[in-house]
């Protein structure tokens, strides 16, 4: 069986700047994975060329068996890979559930329909998508009232709308509390199992990666450095060095959020 996303020596050079270079890894069916890395690490441009943003100098990329390498994102969204990003996005004038519609009427391609309102398509849909993140109840909201914590929970419900197989998520957790960041990242665990799909995930809080990742990707100056379990990549004396420069344990830092 193809993993759903294999990643085979990619690099991105910039004349003589290499910013990723030989970056190799995979992530199956039913897993979240985190990709972390000091600033500068690469964390970044590697996510791009996995969504189409960028495209690598060097390796190549996969999506259960098929070469995406060279695609565009939109082509890359339209084989079943959702996305979101760090700063979250919404339309600030439209309510919660028009949000979502909009994305349902891009999946259907009736984004130019003259005759019947977008509520006419996929009301049902989208309120369905509203219920299971537990935002059902604040559909009819105009978004510019929402919490942060609500926003970056509708742009998962909006990254969801195109039923993605493979979900990527640009530091999901950036500018949230403990108790939302938790609640967000405990929603995307349960919606990887419920919906059968991949999640892989940029982030800075360790907390969040540590208890909720089931395998990290160490990333630093460009190189892969580590990958294991979160047990296995916590224990890791070069990650531990990469990070810290003293050798001390992950444990020892705690709520530790890394620059």
């Amino acid at each position: 069986m193809n993993p759903m996303l294999k990643v085979e020596g990619i690099s991105k050079t910039y004349g003589a700047f290499v910013a990723v270079q030989d970056v190799s890894f995979e992530v199956n069916t039913g897993e979240l994975v985190a990709i972390i890395g000091p600033n500068g690490a690469g964390k970044s441009t590697c996510f791009n060329m996995l969504s189409g943003q960028h495209h690598p100098s060097a390796g190549r990329v996969w999506l259960e068996g098929r070469d995406i390498t060279r695609a565009k994102p939109r082509e890359i969204w339209r084989m079943g890979v959702g996305r979101t990003f760090q700063i979250a996005a919404t339309y600030h004038s439209m309510t919660v559930v028009e949000n979502v519609e909009m994305a349902l009427l891009s999946r259907e391609r009736r984004l130019y329909h003259m005759w019947k309102p977008a509520s006419a398509f996929c009301r049902d849909e989208a309120l369905s998508l509203l219920d299971s993140i537990g935002m059902a109840g604040q559909a009819h909201r105009p978004c510019s009232e929402l919490a942060y914590g609500d926003i970056k929970r509708l742009e998962l419900a909006i990254a969801l709308a195109n039923r993605p197989r493979l979900l990527l998520m640009d530091e999901p957790a950036a500018g949230m509390g403990p108790r939302e960041r938790n609640e967000l990242m405990a929603l995307t665990k349960r919606l990887v199992t419920e919906r059968d799909m991949a999640v892989l995930f940029t982030e800075h809080s360790m907390d969040v990666v540590f208890a909720y990742a089931d395998r990290t990707v160490v990333l630093a100056r460009g190189k892969l450095i580590a990958e294991g379990t979160p047990p296995q990549v916590r224990a890791n004396p070069r990650v531990q060095e990469v990070y810290f420069g003293s050798g001390k344990s992950f444990e020892a830092q705690g709520e530790e959020v890394l620059a």
